[in-house]
């Protein structure tokens, strides 16, 4: 596709296809006799936009500066503000000409999504409130409108083409490399994307709802969310014991939130994700999780793969690496000693724990995906009951 700026109006019908899009929010005048900031945004984006192929400019204001249907012009705000890679807030306030209340409102419900830009003349009043979150949640901030203009470009960088449903995955979420494991999967399925909306994003860790055609069923299915978040690595220890249900099993302990256990913690093997997600190195991420949590530093060569798996397939997208290693008596004496660890700067705290294959299949604390994860392992070991 040839490089080209597209501006979409109010109330008018979005291209099916683009590599960009970004939404001008902010002030709009309401009397025909005040200028507007837009063209000048517009003509920003057109003289700097430098991506190969198509960016799409959201104007909510009309093209030809007619009155509108209010219904139908915040029903279309709302469709296009979600669809937008950035949101553009430039905010050249007037209290007399241009108060800006309904951008208060925006800047309130977009602020912390990831996806937003801040700019506003020093001049303009009352934008210190604006102002205070957009520093204290590090959104990228400019004084006039052409630095406005850049910071969200520069972000966007050259975009990525997407086209029907695709349109509707910020570029915040399409470049993750776990957004694009699962959707590598439902099109190697056969399947296809027919929309989709961030319903929350918190860090690494976001939920969208989609919309999906089913190719073997021939149906649409709607309305679920799904989790992306970076895969984890998984660890199971272990030393055979006379019987399968006595091989002894490393797990550690750590309170998380989410536990509904019968003494409110986590129980599994140690592990856990590491930046770069799916795109890093599952072995490298099994290794210094487990010394993280469990003090024991163990060669590359002591541990076996098993695989990889989804944890939660009803829910995450992410996946489980699995990876062993058969312990010595020696070393599991030394976990047997060893004292809470973890990152405590990120609220983390492990104790390990040391049982037996047949303790965690009698007790209720382990969740079926750890027990699954050591079955798998110990079946693979060629441990029998």
């Amino acid at each position: 596709m040839a490089r080209e700026v597209i501006t979409v109006y109010a109330r008018e019908e979005p291209p099916d296809r683009w590599d960009a899009a970004i939404f001008l929010a902010g002030p709009t005048p309401r009397a025909p006799e005040v200028g507007s900031w837009r063209p000048e945004a517009i003509a920003e984006l057109e003289e700097r936009w430098k991506g190969g192929g198509r960016l799409v400019v959201f104007s909510p204001e009309d093209r030809h500066r007619v009155h509108f249907d209010y219904v139908g012009q915040v029903e279309w705000e709302e469709r296009c503000l979600h669809l937008a890679d950035e949101i553009v807030f430039y905010v050249p306030r007037d209290l007399a000409t241009m108060p800006a209340f309904t951008t208060n409102v925006e800047w309130g419900m977009w602020h912390d999504s990831g996806r937003v830009v801040f700019g506003a003349p020093p001049e303009a009043p009352k934008n210190r409130y604006l102002l205070h979150y957009a520093a204290k949640l590090g959104v990228p901030r400019a004084t006039d409108l052409p630095g406005t203009v850049a910071a969200a470009l520069g972000r966007i960088g050259t975009g990525a083409p997407r086209a029907g449903g695709e349109c509707q995955v910020p570029l915040l979420v399409w470049r993750t490399p776990s957004f694009q494991q699962w959707y590598g999967a439902q099109r190697a399925a056969g399947n296809a994307l027919l929309g989709a909306r961030v319903v929350w994003s918190i860090g690494d860790h976001r939920g969208l709802r989609v919309r999906i055609r089913v190719a073997a069923e021939d149906r649409v299915k709607e309305g679920e969310v799904v989790i992306y978040r970076p895969d984890i690595s998984a660890v199971v220890l272990y030393r055979p014991g006379p019987s399968l249900e006595e091989t002894t099993v490393v797990l550690v302990r750590e309170f998380r939130a989410p536990a509904a256990t019968p003494d409110g913690f986590v129980h599994e093997p140690p592990g856990g994700s590491a930046p770069g997600g799916a795109g890093g190195d599952p072995l490298r991420t099994a290794l210094d999780e487990l010394a993280e949590e469990t003090g024991l530093v163990l060669p590359p060569e002591r541990l076996r793969p098993h695989g990889d798996r989804q944890v939660n397939a009803t829910l995450s997208a992410h996946r489980a690496h699995v990876f062993s290693a058969e312990i010595t008596a020696a070393e599991l004496a030394g976990l047997g000693t060893a004292g809470p660890r973890g990152v405590a700067a990120d609220g983390e705290r492990t104790l390990v724990e040391i049982t037996t294959f047949g303790e965690i299949l009698r007790g209720r604390s382990a969740d079926w995906a750890s027990v699954g994860m050591v079955a798998g392992v110990l079946a693979e070991a060629g441990l029998r009951g």
